[in-house]
């Protein structure tokens, strides 16, 4: 008996190693899937971590100084490159012309006595015109420029004679991502997403193009069983992704991007492994639900969608409802962001995420079990 066993865990494991080749076959011929594996994992990378920021870069500040106290040149020699140009100093006329002309994002008036206001106990205004067509970089930038304008003016009171001594000065230590640079949080981020949505995709159209070619019927005559298509199709797949997703990690995110990578590659590697298996079965699922790419599209996409915006990489978990969080530990892909972020940014081993490995283990097993269960029955009526 045991015997039998080995003998059928063999034939097993080689045609799940034949159909997989079969499969890779396929894939590599199909040149539209091809090139939507390299684009996603190059191009959009480097442009969702170049292009998309949400930290102000070289934003245009004109000052309208009337004070001329050693406070108000403090103010405008603390506003400094890479996030704002050389302040640019303006004159009262021009300061409409210049903001219709959107030569400046930013322009701040200091106001006659503003410091002998200050000293005097009073409570003076600055005024900032902000240019609010440039969205991110007027929000963010007019919450710097607050910043530096409240640290020079606590900085000048501690200083000045005869002045109360602030009790305390605060000092933040950033850790793992120390200025704060978009560019090297949202590729990683990407990287999963696109990583999700390729697990699906590529899954579910190898099922729904056998169906269209007619070559699911050349499968049903041969010797082998739906739980090795199914896997061939989910192992073949799988490993395009993980490769390409590797590749891209290591050169266009820490390479051309220039993102550090504190953790272990190869444990990211074998999380994102399992990973890609429970996506990989959840696309195979799907597509037994479609008979059409169309329609599979329409099926896959808010899926997608509403995993990966719910999973706490665009944004953090905590802030949602406790109990959207709750049954959100329910789905591969938050787990997979919390390891990604814990291993690549903190540099976590093992023994930091071996239960939400073990919990992508367990859902992928349902998901997988169920998806052969419904491509089983899918192949016989398709018989």
């Amino acid at each position: 008996m045991a015997r039998d066993i080995l003998r059928n865990s063999y034939q097993w494991l080689k045609n799940v190693y034949y159909l997989s080749l079969k499969e890779l076959r396929s894939l590599f011929g199909d040149i539209t899937l091809i090139g939507l594996v390299v684009v996603m994992f190059t191009f959009t990378i480097y442009s969702i971590g170049k292009g998309i920021t949400t930290e102000v870069k070289n934003a245009s500040v004109a000052v309208l100084d009337q004070d001329h106290t050693e406070l108000s040149y403090q103010i405008r020699d603390a506003i400094l490159p890479p996030y704002f140009k050389q302040v640019v100093e303006i004159e009262p006329n021009q300061i409409d012309p210049s903001m219709d002309n959107g030569e400046y994002i930013f322009v701040l008036t200091i106001p006659p006595d503003f410091t002998q206001n200050l000293l005097a106990g009073k409570q003076p205004q600055l005024q900032l015109l902000v240019d609010a067509t440039a969205m991110t970089q007027a929000g963010v930038g007019a919450n710097y420029l607050g910043q530096i304008i409240n640290r020079q003016v606590n900085q000048f009171l501690t200083q000045a004679p005869g002045q109360q001594q602030l009790p305390l000065e605060p000092v933040i230590n950033v850790l793992f991502n120390s200025n704060l640079l978009t560019e090297w949080f949202m590729p990683i981020t990407q990287i999963i997403g696109n990583s999700s949505l390729l697990a699906l995709i590529l899954v579910g159209a190898a099922v729904i193009r056998e169906r269209e070619h007619g070559t699911i019927e050349h499968l049903l005559v041969m010797p082998v069983s739906a739980s090795e298509i199914a896997f061939s199709k989910i192992l073949a797949n799988s490993l395009v992704i993980l490769v390409a997703a590797m590749l891209s990690l290591y050169f266009v995110v820490h390479k051309w991007i220039g993102a550090p990578i504190n953790g272990s590659l190869w444990l990211f590697a074998l999380s994102e492994w399992i990973y890609l298996f429970s996506m990989a079965g959840l696309g195979l699922f799907l597509a037994t639900q479609a008979p059409t790419m169309p329609q599979f599209s329409l099926l896959c996409l808010p899926v997608y969608i509403v995993l990966y915006l719910l999973s706490g990489g665009p944004s953090p978990i905590e802030n949602m409802p406790p109990m959207v969080q709750n049954i959100m530990q329910f789905s591969p892909l938050t787990q997979f962001v919390a390891i990604s972020q814990d291993v690549l940014f903190r540099g976590a081993g093992w023994e930091i995420i071996w239960h939400r490995i073990v919990i992508m283990v367990i859902l992928g097993a349902i998901f997988i079990s169920i998806a052969i269960k419904r491509f089983r029955s899918m192949l016989a009526k398709q018989n």
